[in-house]
Formats: structure tokens, C-alpha cells, sequence
């Protein structure tokens, strides 16, 4: 259930371009399922800004900010010590039960869209299963959470579009050129990645989609995408979905 919590802001970092950590303090209790978000309110502005959750513990919540307009601008601006409110308890998350104990799991993130798989790959080792994470990015510069994955227990494979850093290509060439294989798969990024890996990937997976989010409780019915079932709400029915119920 969505409920409003107060945080407060203790760090903003600059992980790569255009692209900060902000690290605040808080109550946490029921936020830490890989997969969920928050909705976050930034002073002066109407509507809040859907970020994925990055990471979270005991009264620390990491959340990793892509500058895309003024609003984002203004929130990686903040000074530590901000009030901020957030809108808690979003999303439908990642189901790590999804792949059988002691067996590969493969973790996708193209761009901000690597973002929750850090609290994901966590998850996935602490319940004793091996993990693989597949990052895309455009370019070297844009490239984070890579040295993060690999301390938390996953094997890296890194692909940018300009070959300046890892594989050159996609995601997907990534996962071709290097004959990746996995019993289970985790996917979050652009729609085209999304449904680029899923019709290259033969085993079952599931992907959590990126959609402009008005209310994020479901209300407002902006972020519907359509599925095997008809339409449904990213915020509310999502942001995760299983690889066969989206129609691309």
C-alpha cells in the first residue's frame, strides 16, 4: 500500500554523466523489494518524479537520478539535509523465487535502467543464486553501478554502443558474443532493449518497464501499457511484467 514518508537527504554524488546517487536517511520498513519504486517530491514542483529504487537497508534508501529536465535538475541540486517527501510502497517487484535455487540468474540493465539491479543482485545471492549482469550503456562516461555489482557477487559484462568501453553494441550483442547462459533473466531499460531481449532470450524471464507516470498509485491511468490481458498500469500492475505478458 502507498504511504507518504518524510527522508531526509544525506548525500548527492555524481556517478556518471548527467546521472547522481542520492543517498537519504529514513524509514525504510517494506521498501526493500528489488524492482519497486518511489515517487519523490521536488520542492516547487507539481508532480513527482518516479525513481527506481536503487538500494536499501535499515534507514538508508539509494536512489540513482538521471537528469532528464528541470525537475531532476532541481532535485540532484538539493542540498544534504533537504526534507524530502516520498511516496512509498510503489511497484510490483522482481520475483527472485523465479529462478530455482543454485541456478543462473541474468540481470539486464540498459542505461538508468541498471539502477535497481544492484538491490536485485543482492537479493538474488543472498538466496544462493548465481548471477550474471549484462550493462548497457551509450558510452564509457555513462557507465555506473558496475564496481558495486561486481562486490556484490555478480559476474560483469559491459557493452557500449561506441565500444569505448566493454563490448561493442547492445545488451543483446553482449549476451551473443559472449554465449551468455542463464536459467532465469531480469530485465530493465528502454522498451526497444526490452523487447530486443525478449525476443532473443528462449528461457523465461521477466522485465520492468520504463513509462511516463503521472499519480504513480494508479489513479491516473497514464502510464497503461498493453499486455496478453489487455491494458494495464506500470505503477500499479507494474513496473514488472513476465516476458510473455507484454505486447510489443
Amino acid at each position: 500500500m502507498a504511504n507518504e514518508r518524510t527522508f531526509l537527504l544525506t548525500a548527492v554524488e555524481p556517478v556518471a554523466t548527467a546521472t547522481w546517487r542520492l543517498r537519504l536517511s529514513g524509514d525504510t520498513t517494506g521498501l526493500c523489494r528489488a524492482g519497486q519504486f518511489v515517487m519523490v517530491s521536488v520542492p516547487g514542483r507539481y508532480l513527482r518524479r518516479p525513481i527506481s529504487v536503487c538500494d536499501c537497508e535499515p534507514g538508508l534508501l539509494t536512489l540513482i537520478v538521471k537528469v532528464m529536465g528541470e525537475g531532476t535538475a532541481e532535485l540532484v541540486s538539493l542540498a544534504p539535509g533537504t526534507p524530502l517527501q516520498l511516496l512509498c510502497g510503489l511497484g510490483n517487484g522482481f520475483d527472485i523465487e523465479a529462478t530455482p535455487r543454485d541456478k543462473e540468474a541474468m540481470i539486464i540493465g540498459g542505461g538508468v535502467g541498471v539502477a535497481p539491479l544492484l538491490l536485485l543482485c543482492k537479493q538474488l545471492r543472498e538466496a544462493d543464486r548465481h548471477v550474471t549482469a549484462v550493462l548497457g550503456f551509450n558510452t564509457r562516461a555513462d557507465i555506473f553501478l558496475e564496481r558495486e555489482l561486481e562486490a556484490a557477487g555478480a559476474d560483469v559484462i559491459v557493452a557500449t554502443a561506441d565500444g569505448t568501453a566493454g563490448c561493442q553494441g547492445f545488451v543483446t550483442d553482449a549476451i551473443r558474443m559472449c554465449s551468455l547462459k542463464s536459467d532465469y533473466f531480469y530485465a530493465c531499460g528502454p522498451r526497444p532493449m526490452l523487447k530486443a531481449v525478449c525476443q532473443q532470450l528462449r528461457q523465461a524471464g521477466e522485465v520492468s518497464t520504463e513509462e511516463r507516470m503521472g499519480c504513480g498509485a494508479g489513479i491516473c491511468y497514464g502510464c497503461t501499457c498493453q499486455t496478453t490481458d489487455g491494458p494495464k498500469r506500470t505503477c500499479k500492475e507494474g513496473p514488472v511484467f513476465k516476458k510473455e505478458e507484454l505486447v510489443w
